[in-house]
């Protein structure tokens, strides 16, 4: 059985949280696309975990862990995520020799341009992922697997440097010498060497035990289906989970969509259920909304079930788990955006968001939702509002957190 999660609206949904939830459940937990540019926290028994490569299922004590190879990985982040934790994750993780390394050269590159941008500037995390997977589509990417033949790597990578020469001095960036280039993968080989291997070939050998794969990042930042060119650099949705990985669209059993009770984005962007006023600033404060990755503050507005029925139908959602419901409480009104506005009503998600002003209406709000375990010990309002949400959204709430 292979099940998959995934975020429906800009990311930071909490799925860490639902990861950790039911990862008991599966034997393997495998991440299939993004970089360190993504975040999860999980907290456990009072312990805060960020996780930015490592698979959620770390903390799970029996699951074993895959970094799949759609992938970027920088060897750096990821070592100093392993040492976070205790010896026994080395025998709970394994690296895709096909995932894709970003180096020190793609985090300046990443940084560079987006200075150059100006007022264009994207929102990047600046952390080399949309650089490392340009060089993959160029077909001078390095992967990981790589790191077995040394001498080798430093004469391609001498050659990639020759050849960008113009570009870097352009960009004001140093070329390492051969001498600390040499030393840095040496450190990445002693450090994660024996824990690359050829994981789509580990899945198939497995496929009698159950799998959770963990998406990154979130639909509408998909790089074909998400808010072009505010988006990441990977295909966040359920297929691109396949390819990340290697498994079959044909061994997919499930798939978990993972939403926020309100919309939260980082960055640039279109965002038409944006509030700028008081009413974002409560749901910021009450939410702590604050990057796990980057600690920017979080944009914040309301629902937007335009947005989530496009990310439920473009995934296949099986059921969808609503998160931070409590972080509402309070609000006298609730508004969720049911249709845009742009020379008429629009009631589907367009590929261009210019102009586009969100219709609301308001249900009434609640108190005291926060620590209930129970659905039946939820306040009325807080119900109702759930029960129109999974009406408008065209997907089964399974889950509220």
């Amino acid at each position: 059985m292979v099940d998959l999660i995934v975020g429906l609206q800009w990311g930071d949904e909490g799925k860490g949280k639902i990861v950790d939830l039911v990862a008991k459940n599966y034997d393997i937990i495998i991440r299939s696309q993004g970089g360190h540019n993504a975040g999860h926290t999980v907290v456990v028994d009072g312990k805060k975990y960020a996780l930015h490569l490592l698979p959620s299922g770390v903390l799970n004590p029996n699951a074993m862990n895959v970094i799949g190879n759609g992938v970027v990985v920088y060897p750096k982040q990821l070592i100093k995520e392993i040492n976070n934790f205790d010896k026994n994750i080395k025998n709970k993780l394994l690296i895709s020799d096909k995932a894709h390394m970003i180096l020190d050269h793609h985090i300046a590159i990443d940084q560079a341009r987006e200075k150059l941008r100006g007022k264009n500037a994207i929102g990047t995390t600046g952390r080399g992922i949309g650089p490392a997977y340009a060089d993959k589509i160029a077909r001078v990417g390095i992967r990981m697997g790589e790191l077995k033949n040394i001498d080798k790597l430093i004469e391609k990578l001498a050659h990639y440097y020759e050849m960008n020469k113009g570009y870097f001095e352009y960009l004001g960036i140093d070329i390492p010498s051969i001498e600390k280039l040499r030393e840095e993968l040496e450190e990445y080989k002693k450090a994660l060497g024996d824990m690359i291997v050829d994981t789509t070939k580990y899945l198939w050998d497995n496929f009698d035990k159950n799998m959770l794969l963990e998406g990154a990042q979130a639909t509408l930042l998909d790089i074909d289906h998400g808010t072009y060119p505010y988006v990441t650099s990977s295909n966040t949705i359920a297929s691109g989970a396949l390819t990340g990985s290697g498994l079959s669209p044909k061994k997919l059993n499930k798939v978990i969509g993972i939403a926020k009770a309100y919309t939260t984005r980082v960055g640039n962007g279109p965002f038409p259920t944006e509030d700028i006023g008081s009413d974002g600033d409560k749901i910021r404060k009450q939410g702590a909304e604050f990057g796990t990755t980057t600690g920017r503050p979080r944009r914040c507005g309301w629902f937007d079930v335009v947005a989530a029925r496009y990310a439920v139908e473009l995934n296949g959602c099986d059921e969808v788990a609503i998160m931070k419901l409590d972080v509402l409480d309070g609000f006298d009104k609730v508004k969720v955006c049911i249709a845009y506005e742009r020379e008429g009503k629009i009631d589907y998600f367009p590929s261009d968001l210019d102009k586009v002003k969100p219709v609301y209406i308001e249900l009434e709000g609640w108190d005291k939702s926060a620590n209930v375990t129970k659905w039946e010990d939820l306040p009325n309002n807080a119900k109702k509002y759930i029960e129109f949400l999974e009406d408008k959204i065209g997907s089964h709430i399974k889950y509220v957190s």
